[in-house]
């Protein structure tokens, strides 16, 4: 049997219907959804959004924080950072890529304002600001003591209590301000600003009573941390009670557990300082009493030593004649001394008159004279002697004078080589034959040797 029915149309979409169709199932599906994960991918454009991804061991999904939302988180996210996150989903049509778009955001497993804290106070830390090198020391007794804090709670009543005990009629300003909720942190620095302007305070005192960490959020901010940093007056903190520990604690001069702590640490007690005055008032009266005493003591002593001017005097006269005397004695002394010296000095000048030892040296002079004239004499005679025998010597040995017993002396021509023997020259040759008186040129006609004839 046949059928007639046929197959129904199978419908096509296009992309962008199919994306629709997804986009508009996953967003009424998950209108909000919270979901847990950690924070990898991390990046803020200009724009002041956050782009990550948030990903488990088994998947991960990109997540979008516009900045009207992250502006309001109390940490910064970090990659790695395992947080919980509420938000939408939502597709992006143009890529066909879904995201969530979070509308909150805290780390997992600690609070968001512990994680702030953490983060502030590790920031704080390597800028510097903890050091103890800028703590600086509270006044031993302030003239004046201004309080930041609220002009309603309890914090004002019991630092007054307090202050009104230990040093009645101390001047104290309230410096009103809101201590918790959105603005608090920034009054509080404004007001510690405008203390420091008016500079009129010895001590500021930052102040609230205790709380849970969101009613200390104020105190862990970094505005409020660098306002205090920045104080040029001496600031105490006293936030909280005793086991409650805030930023403005580790960037203050000085930590007070609690409010009425701070004004005992800032302020003496009057009566204490009293007794401390006379006690030393006492010490020091009975210390100059007692060098009065003394010195009554001593001025007796020497009254006791001292002689009367007259018989001082007297004896100070005897002393003087008899220095005289002395002195008169040894300038006498001294004088014939002198006067011998002077005596013998003249003696042996007299002896050495120049006149005298001129005349002396002349004579000897005339004799050095006369006696090196005869010397010179002799030497000339005996040098003479001694020429002309030199002299003879010479001439007997001279060239010349052996010529003038009939020797001559013969060249061979053209070199003029001294001939001495016939070896040198041959037949025929010419040479020069230098005689006593003049010379003459010779032609050799034959040569003998030994005795025998060589033509």
């Amino acid at each position: 049997m046949e059928s007639n029915s046929t197959p129904p149309k199978q419908h096509i979409f296009t992309v962008s219907e199919l994306t629709v169709q997804i986009k508009d199932l996953l967003e009424e599906a998950y209108p909000f959804v919270w979901v847990a994960g950690e924070i990898s991918n991390l990046h803020r454009p200009l724009s002041g959004h956050l782009y990550f991804t948030l990903k488990d061991p088994g998947a991960q999904i990109n997540a979008v924080m516009f900045r009207g939302q992250n502006r309001h988180l109390s940490f910064e996210p970090e990659g790695g950072m395992a947080v919980i996150a509420m938000g939408r989903i939502n597709v992006y049509e143009p890529k066909g890529t879904y995201q969530v778009i979070l509308e909150y955001l805290e780390p997992q497993g600690m609070g968001s304002l512990q994680l702030a804290f953490e983060q502030l106070k590790s920031k704080l830390a390597a800028e510097g600001l903890f050091q103890d090198k800028y703590k600086r020391p509270l006044p031993f007794l302030p003239q004046k003591i201004a309080v930041v804090t609220s002009p309603t709670g309890a914090v004002i009543r019991d630092m007054m209590s307090v202050l009104g005990r230990r040093f009645p009629n101390l001047a104290m300003e309230i410096a009103p301000v809101k201590v918790q909720g959105e603005g608090a942190a920034e009054e509080i620095a404004s007001a510690l600003e405008m203390l420091n302007s008016r500079a009129d305070a010895d001590v500021l005192v930052v102040a609230r009573g205790g709380g849970s960490m969101e009613d200390l959020q104020a105190f862990n901010s970094e505005v409020v941390a660098r306002a205090i940093f920045s104080s040029h007056i001496p600031v105490v903190s006293a936030v909280g009670h005793e086991t409650d520990f805030t930023i403005a604690d580790f960037v203050a001069d000085m930590r007070a557990p609690t409010p009425s702590a701070a004004a005992e640490l800032i302020v003496p007690v009057k009566e204490e300082l009293l007794g401390y005055i006379a006690a030393a008032r006492a010490a020091l009266k009975s210390a100059v009493v007692q060098r009065l005493r003394l010195l009554a003591e001593q001025t007796a002593q020497v009254s006791q030593r001292l002689i009367h001017p007259a018989r001082g005097l007297a004896d100070y006269r005897l002393g003087l004649d008899d220095s005289v005397d002395k002195m008169w004695a040894g300038l006498t002394r001294a004088l014939t001394d002198k006067r011998r010296h002077f005596d013998a000095t003249a003696q042996r000048l007299s002896r050495g008159s120049p006149g005298i030892m001129a005349h002396e040296y002349k004579v000897l002079l005339k004799h050095s004279l006369q006696t090196l004239s005869t010397q010179m004499q002799m030497c000339l005679e005996l040098r003479r002697g001694r020429f002309h025998a030199a002299a003879a010597s010479l001439h007997a040995l001279s060239p010349l004078a052996v010529l003038e017993r009939g020797y001559s002396v013969t060249r061979a021509l053209p070199g003029y080589a001294l001939v001495k023997g016939v070896e040198q020259v041959h037949v025929g040759q010419q040479v020069e034959v230098t005689l006593s008186k003049g010379a003459m040129v010779c032609r050799i006609e034959r040569k003998t040797e030994d005795g025998q004839a060589n033509i």
